[in-house]
């Protein structure tokens, strides 16, 4: 009877135990911690972007080179190279973005979805706050060269996100995202990114991986972009330096 009763208890504590440990990780969570690595969500941060572009339709586009400015709420991008775009600044803040460039007599509204250059979609180059522009749900749990990963899908919970629909791979080790592909509303593939890691940021007394290349290809065609960061510093910026009135 007493090995009976025993029995009985550890079946029942199987029993509970099994949802818990086949409860489904929170999608949002996983999103905003992969934000990290990408400057989102982070006190103060600037680094540098350089643009290249390959492919038969790049001839004519040059490289560039950005420095960005970050904080929780805002980014600030300034173009430094070519000569002929310098001056030219992009501001976020929250969910909206304004250009201002040396001629303009003020800053205009834009969308984050207006092309930068090549593949490379002005919010491409902001700091990533995928948690606060879409909707994340687990599609399912994959292995992308090698890695474990959880693939998401995030669907745009507002007008100012740069793209309608992403399916995003997050390496289920590192808590970055490894893999993006890009979608219209109407469910057409735009683009493909891949992402690398080799940056490392100390916040808080923690050391944060951050990204260091992202490239971006075309679905239909050989373009190509490729974006790569360094330069990064932790520095705390004035509320001012992300109004739009002192562009």
């Amino acid at each position: 009877m007493k090995t009976t009763t025993m029995a009985a208890g550890l079946l029942l504590a199987g029993l509970i135990a099994a949802p818990a440990a086949m409860a489904a990780p929170d999608a949002q969570a996983l999103l905003r911690q992969s934000d990290q690595a990408r400057g989102g969500d982070l006190p103060g941060l600037a680094w540098e972007v350089r643009l290249a572009n390959s492919g038969s339709a790049s001839e004519d586009l040059q490289p560039m080179r950005l420095e960005v400015r970050a904080n929780k709420t805002a980014s600030l991008a300034e173009v430094r190279e070519p000569l002929s775009n310098k001056g030219s600044k992009m501001l976020q803040v929250d969910r909206n973005m304004w250009l201002s460039k040396p001629g303009l007599k003020k800053p205009v509204a834009i969308s984050p979805r207006l092309r930068l250059s090549g593949q490379a979609a002005i919010g491409d180059i902001a700091a990533t706050n995928y948690a606060k522009d879409y909707t994340a749900k687990l599609l399912r749990e994959e292995t992308l060269n090698g890695e474990p990963c959880y693939v998401l899908d995030l669907k745009s919970a507002n007008k100012q996100s740069t793209y309608d629909r992403i399916v995003y791979w997050v390496s289920e080790k590192r808590m970055v995202g490894v893999q993006a592909q890009f979608y219209s509303l109407s469910g057409k593939l735009l683009k493909q990114a891949s992402f690398q890691y080799d940056n490392t940021v100390k916040v808080g007394g923690k050391s944060i991986p951050f990204v260091s290349a992202m490239q971006i290809n075309d679905a239909l065609t050989d373009a190509r972009t490729t974006l790569k960061y360094g330069e990064l510093r932790v520095k705390t910026f004035a509320d001012a330096e992300f109004q739009v009135d002192n562009l």
